[in-house]
Order: C-alpha cells, then structure tokens, then sequence
C-alpha cells in the first residue's frame, strides 16, 4: 500500500511554524509524500495555536474547514497538533468527531506513529511531557530561503497572569548553545541572509544552563561560527535588557538595531496585576539604554488594553506614554480572559467593547507616530533584503533593518531586471504609501 500524501496547515507565531518544519523532516524521512494543497491530501495536520480567543477560534475555524474535504476530496483523517492540543486534549476528540488524532506539543516527534494509525482507521492521542521533549530537531524549512527563524528555547517561567503559556509549552529551557550555533550555519549555508532567534523570553536564555551562558555569549558564538547571517531578536522582555546584551547589539555589526520589546502596560497597578517584574522603571530603563547606545534602533512594542480593573486613569496613563515613547512598531491586543490563568478570577473584568474600543483608540493615536515616522526616512537609503517581485505594484519589494517578516511594513522599489530574492540592494526611498515605503534602487 502506497503511503498517504501529507498536507499540512500551520497556525500561530513562527516558533509554532519551526515545530511544524520539525514535523515535515519527521515525516518525510518516513517516507510520506508531502504536498502543499490540501485538497490533494489524504491526511491534513492542522498545527494550531490557543494563545488567545482569537486564536482558538481561527484553529477551530481551520479544522471545520479541512473537515469538508472529507466529503468533497480523498481526505482519510484530520490530525490536531500544537497548543490548541495541549491545552484542550480529549476535548477536542469528544467535541469534534471530524477530528481523528491528537497530539500535544509534548508530542512533536510522535507524528510519523500518529499518522500510522490514522492510516489504520485509529483515533490517536499523544501527550507527553512537554519538558521531556527533546530541544530542536532537523526541520524541512519552509520559510523563503534568505531568512529562517531559529528557537532558542522552550516554554516559560515568567507567569504574566493573563497568559496561558506555561500551562501549554511548561518550564523554560534553553537549548544547548553548540547545538543552537551548529543550526545557525547550517541555515547560512542554506542561503539565510537574516537569522531570526525566537523563543517565548529570548532575554531569558541561558538563565538555566551552567558555564554563564547568556543571550549575548549566544550572539557572538553564532555571529563568531556564521559568515554574513544578520541577526534580528523578537519577544525581549524589558526587565532583561542588561548592558552587556545592549553593548553587544550596539557594538556586533552583524545585529540588527531592531528589537521586539513587548511591555504590556505602563500604569504601575496593571503591571502588578499582569505579573509583570520591574514595573514602569524597568520599561523606561529599557528604553533609554536602546535608544542612548544606538539611535536609529526600531523598537516594536506590544500592549494589552482593557485589563481587569484598568481605569480610565490607567488607560489614559497607557495612552499618553504610548504616544510620547513614539514606538516605531507597536501592536495593541484587547484583553483576552484566558481559562485557568489567575487574570480569569480577578475583580473588576471590563465590558468587551470597551476593551475594543481603548485597542481602538491607541492604534488611532499610533497612526500618527507611524505616519510621522515613515516620513523621516524620506531622501535616506536603506540596505534591503529583497523578498520578491510583486506583478500588481510592477515593482520588487523586501525588507531593511526596520522590518521583521510578516509583521512590519515593506520596502517597495523600482530596480533593474534579474533582482533575485535574497539578494541585497541599496534603496533611496522617496514616499510613503500607507505603511510601506518606496523608493529607487540606488548604487552603495
């Protein structure tokens, strides 16, 4: 009997899309044809994501939607995967019947025998300790090959009480440095011009590893083992922006001046009902330390609006220092009333369309610090990393050091013929369009 062609669908952040790369390696070494259209599929896994509301419900939305292959197309099963699995477990196969297997992330590297027994007509489950699984993995990498997130760690110990990660993805554990620069080349070598280390707390790495090992000590072994590879940090927690990190960024010409810097809140009271350590001294601090030692820094920031016992005080604490800290990127999350997180059972849980309308109000106020910030970099030229041509604007477009994939703005440019994604070019850019740039291809 011929093995059953695999698709698959990846949901959430990209630490989520690395265990799904380690997923298509496993099966593909075992044999199983992998296929990018789920309507040619027999088996679909539907890697998923429960971080917030949102998320679940795109998960569950997305399963629904495989699920009517079955009538129409050859689709044989439906295998759950990731966080939604985790957190949900048993539920999911007594409350879904379209779904035919469940793995916990605990279970990553049991997915070659859950396909096995999906293919026998068996429901299966998988929920292995999550802080037994082996760190890393060989991945089939399905980013475009110019650039490649990189996971540095698993889990987390920092127990914000809105969040529901460590009770999905458990303790905090670094993976071991060697391994994590041996990968780094190996994506090099695969073409990676831009590295993008990602974990739940990247700040946190090496906390719980012997020898003194330290995010900064992880940079410079990857940026002492790599050749070109420009490294970008995302999730930094601002309590752990010590000098010696910031030096290294300012100082290693191989880092980019980009940090993703989530700090949630500023009023004092939110941020202890978050759980969040340092307070609003430790987000100022962050904040001078990256923009004293390196002035063309993007910051990208994160807030959470509408959370339980905010105040119209708070709120207008959050909104005002939001617009005078003129973050280049930032993204505001009402708040998500998460099952078995300690912010679920707090007092005071505010009405859903507030929450919306403050999300609402400081994206309005950030329109205008965007808006003034693309302006300024009218008449400069940027080093961008092209991503593609795009047929519709006639013109390529990619990233420079302000940009992180997927998230941010683009840099769109007209240029000569032949421009190759991956390739680095010089861009003067001459307007802003919405978000993005554009600008000509200028000589270095």
């Amino acid at each position: 009997m011929s093995k059953s062609k695999i698709g698959f669908v990846s949901l959430g952040c990209p630490k989520n899309q690395i265990d799904t790369e380690i997923m298509l390696r496993e099966l593909h070494e075992a044999g199983y044809e992998l296929t990018p259209e789920e309507t040619e599929a027999d088996i679909v896994i539907i890697n998923t994501c429960a971080f917030i509301e949102s998320a679940k419900k795109e998960a569950i939305d997305n399963i629904l939607d495989i699920a009517v292959l079955k009538d129409q197309y050859n689709l044989k099963g439906i295998i759950v995967t990731g966080c939604l699995a985790q957190r949900y477990r048993d539920e999911i196969l007594q409350e879904m019947p379209e779904v035919d297997a469940v793995v916990g992330c605990g279970g990553l590297h049991s997915i070659v025998d859950a396909v096995k027994a999906v293919e026998q007509k068996q429901r299966y489950t998988c929920y292995a300790p999550i802080e037994e699984m082996p760190l890393g993995g060989s991945r089939i990498v399905t980013t475009p090959s110019h650039y490649a997130y990189l996971k540095i760690a698993e889990g987390c110990d920092n127990h914000c009480t809105y969040c529901a990660i460590p009770l999905i993805r458990g303790k905090f554990r670094s993976r071991d440095l060697d391994d994590i620069v041996a990968e780094a080349a190996e994506l090099e070598a695969l073409g990676a011009k831009e590295i993008i280390l990602v974990a739940q707390d990247v700040t946190r790495y090496g906390e719980d590893l012997p020898g003194g090992v330290t995010l900064y000590s992880l940079i410079r072994a990857i940026t002492d083992s790599t050749k070109t590879a420009k490294i970008r940090l995302l999730y930094c927690y601002p309590d752990k922006i010590t000098d010696e990190l910031v030096e290294e960024m300012r100082t290693n010409d191989r880092v980019l001046h980009y940090i993703d810097l989530p700090i949630q809140h500023i009023a004092e009271g939110v941020l202890k009902r978050m759980g969040r350590r340092g307070g609003r001294a430790a987000i100022e601090a962050a904040i001078s330390k990256l923009r004293t030692a390196m002035p063309d820094i993007v910051i990208r920031t994160t807030l959470i609006a509408g959370f339980p016992g905010e105040s119209e005080e708070d709120f207008a604490e959050l909104r005002d220092f939001a617009a005078e800290a003129k973050f280049e990127r930032l993204g505001v999350f009402p708040y998500s009333k998460e099952e078995g997180t300690p912010a679920a059972l707090l007092p005071d849980q505010i009405d859903e369309q507030v929450k919306l309308d403050r999300a609402e109000t400081i994206m309005k106020d950030q329109l205008m610090v965007n808006d003034q910030f693309a302006k300024a970099q009218v008449g400069k030229v940027f080093e961008v990393l092209v991503d593609d041509f795009d047929v519709v604007a006639e013109a390529y477009y990619g990233r420079s050091y302000m940009d992180a994939p997927d998230i941010d703005p683009k840099i769109y440019f007209m240029g000569k013929p032949g421009i190759k994604p991956g390739q680095t070019v010089h861009v003067m850019i001459d307007e802003v369009i919405d978000y993005d740039l554009t600008g000509h291809m200028v000589e270095p």
